[in-house]
């Protein structure tokens, strides 16, 4: 723990930030930058027991214990330095400066790395509690051993509560910002649940949603969320939206030019050239063209992270093309490309009311995201299946699920169409 203010001011409340994922790059540092230190078969090593945790095969604790074996060795100097040269999420400092401004108590709470990183941080932010976990180091060299509270599957409740206790608050005095389900514990000690860009289960479970811009809590925090501004179309997502409904064109590319299978070995190759290009644009270098559509389609909280949206984005394509029969596997594509783009549009613009299970979702973005999806899916097939298609496809979309709707429109909608041809 760090205390890194003076507590002059009189404070009513307290904000709790998870780390990774909300202030910091999730999966960046420990995955690809500290990671540029080990040999291929460590940096290896360490993405697999990533990917087993993702699928709950290995619980946060025994993967982090698994990842900093692999870290034995390592010099806690360089470790630190190399955290010191990721940055944060756009908008972190300004939060930060608008808390301290209005005389909130703050706190960081992490399950993901050591205390001494997460200290560090919360220097730079002017936080007043940083909590992470314990990791051994012996003449400065880490030897592999981690422990903490935090680890535990009630650990950041456990250290919310001497927090609360240490400040004399309560629930009601506490907000929660994360974005996973690791930080479910210490919902029920919070009167005010954000998910900031939360994975399917915050979604479900956070009071307020916030995606992209980290400023929009400010209003919710003070009570005020009528406030948060409306998102408007910066030219990255223009051009990100545009790309998306360009893949409306790769049916008609499969039927006129060049044939399903050969489209798809090019998506798939174009994908395997562009994760390629990721990890080299993190390492600093640019890849001429692929590093360039990231940086101008990105969102800003996608800037600095591994961009997984248009490999799952493709992925579904060539999934629908290879495994759908025609002309399922083309309307499924459509329902994809259009339904999903125009769901995002109208949403953003005219979105009002937000479905009760999803609060991330607009109800007015679905209704024309399922117009589109269906004029899509017509060019294909009969409009009785193009209206199933479409509506099973943005059911999916709007529903909050644990794996992207880049990969679960096109495949239940290519699903139900092939049943029902």
């Amino acid at each position: 723990m760090v205390t890194t203010k003076a507590s002059e001011a009189k404070r009513n409340r307290l904000v709790v930030f998870d780390v990774e994922g909300v202030l910091f790059p999730k999966g960046r540092f420990l995955f690809f930058d500290a990671a540029k230190k080990l040999s291929f078969w460590g940096f290896l090593k360490i993405l697999v027991i990533g990917f087993l945790y993702e699928t709950r095969l290995l619980s946060l604790e025994a993967a982090l214990k698994k990842i900093f074996v692999v870290y034995q060795g390592f010099l806690m100097g360089d470790l630190v330095r190399l955290f010191k040269e990721v940055p944060l999420m756009p908008g972190a400092k300004y939060v930060f400066k608008m808390l301290n401004k209005a005389g909130y108590k703050t706190a960081l709470i992490s399950s993901g790395l050591p205390t001494v990183l997460v200290e560090d941080l919360a220097i730079r932010l002017n936080a007043d509690y940083a909590f992470g976990f314990e990791l051994k180091a012996v003449n400065g060299r880490l030897t592999g051993e981690i422990k903490g509270d935090v680890l535990k599957p009630n650990g950041k409740a456990y250290v919310l509560e001497k927090i609360l206790d240490k400040e004399g608050l309560s629930s009601q005095d506490c907000v929660v910002v994360a974005d996973d389900r690791n930080n479910l514990p210490m919902f029920p000690l919070s009167s005010v649940r954000i998910g900031y860009n939360p994975d399917f289960v915050l979604t479900v479970k956070s009071d307020y949603v916030v995606r992209d811009d980290l400023s929009n809590i400010i209003p919710i925090i003070n009570e005020k969320a009528s406030q948060v501004s409306r998102p408007t179309f910066s030219r990255n997502e223009v051009i990100r939206e545009a790309i998306h409904m360009s893949g409306f064109l790769v049916p008609f590319v499969c039927i006129y030019l060049l044939g399903t299978h050969l489209v798809s070995f090019l998506i798939f190759l174009a994908t395997l050239v562009f994760a390629a290009s990721e990890l080299l644009r993190l390492n600093g270098i640019s890849f001429p063209i692929f590093s360039t559509i990231t940086w101008t389609a990105a969102k800003k909280s996608e800037f600095y992270e591994f961009a997984t949206a248009p490999i799952l984005f493709a992925m579904g394509i060539v999934f629908s093309l290879t495994f759908f029969p025609e002309p399922a596997s083309y309307a499924s594509v459509a329902i994809l490309t259009l339904g999903d783009s125009f769901a995002s549009i109208f949403g953003k613009k005219f979105g009002r009311t937000l479905f009760p299970f999803n609060k991330g979702q607009h109800v007015e973005g679905t209704v024309f995201g399922f117009l589109f999806a269906f004029i899509g899916a017509l060019f294909f097939v009969s409009p009785v299946k193009a209206f199933i298609g479409a509506a099973t496809g943005m059911l999916v979309g709007c529903l909050p699920l644990p794996v992207d709707d880049n990969l679960t429109i096109p495949i239940v909608a290519g699903l139900v169409l092939t049943m029902i041809l």
